[in-house]
This record gives C-alpha cells, structure tokens and sequence, in this order.
C-alpha cells in the first residue's frame, strides 16, 4: 500500500469487502493511525475507537446523526454508545475480521465533525 495522507482518506469512499478478504497489515494500520491521533486501536487490534466529548444532549444528539448519515453514505456503520455529553465511536470491518482502510475512511470523515 503507498502511503496515504488525511485528504486521501477524506475524498475516498468506502468499497464493499466479501467475507474472506484480508484485513489490514499492521504496518498500515500503524501507518494510518498516524494520520488520526485521537483514535485508539484496540488491544486486539481488530478496531479503532474514539470518544467525543460535546457540550450537552442536543450537541451529541446532533453529532451522532451527523456520524449516521456518514455512515450511512459510506455503508460502513459503526458502533456508537452515547451518553448526556459523550459519545464514543468504534470503527471494525466484520467481513475481514480486523481493519480495513474502510475503517479509517470513515473515522476520518467523522473527525470532520467533531
């Protein structure tokens, strides 16, 4: 994989994977995860996750329907808990089992948001 840059992540969208297909090497998933710092990989390394901290309920509510609608463009959907002013996003590709640059499109694009 060449290496990618933010604006990459950004102007891409997100490709269907078949179950089957690989998921990232850990030398991309590092490589990526450079371009979004606020996002932490997992133990496991099987997906990437991020808290936003938002004023109150109706700026949480307001960023997590903006979060679905991306989701929603990029038919990649994340995990999403929510509380009064926090809302914490985990991003995993289920037909790879692990990352896929999928992931990190979309965790890009949310970034955008917060």
């Amino acid at each position: 994989m060449s290496s990618a840059t933010l604006n990459d992540l950004l102007s891409a969208g997100c490709k269907p994977l078949p179950k089957g297909s690989t998921c990232l090497s850990q030398p991309e998933t590092k490589a990526l995860l450079v371009l979004l710092p606020d996002w932490k990989l997992s133990e496991d390394k099987k997906f990437i996750s991020r808290n936003f901290k938002l004023k109150n309920y109706y700026e949480t509510m307001s960023f997590v329907n903006a979060a679905a609608w991306i989701s929603h463009q990029q038919d990649h959907h994340p995990d999403i808990l929510l509380t009064y002013n926090h809302c914490h996003i985990t991003y995993s590709t289920h037909s790879v089992d692990g990352l896929s640059r999928n992931d990190f499109i979309c965790a890009a694009k949310t970034d955008q948001l917060g």
